[in-house]
């Protein structure tokens, strides 16, 4: 399983949107879709 695999299975699991998972971070949720998508690391 990839990392963006693994990154929106949790985030499922624990009934998260992209947005939430993104504000957690600090980042964009936009970047949260990248990662999940396989695209850019930074």
């Amino acid at each position: 399983m990839k990392i963006g695999e693994n990154i929106r299975a949790l985030r499922q699991r624990k009934g998260l949107t992209q947005e939430q998972v993104a504000q957690q971070l600090g980042v964009t949720y936009q970047a949260v879709s990248k990662w999940e998508h396989g695209g850019s690391q930074t």
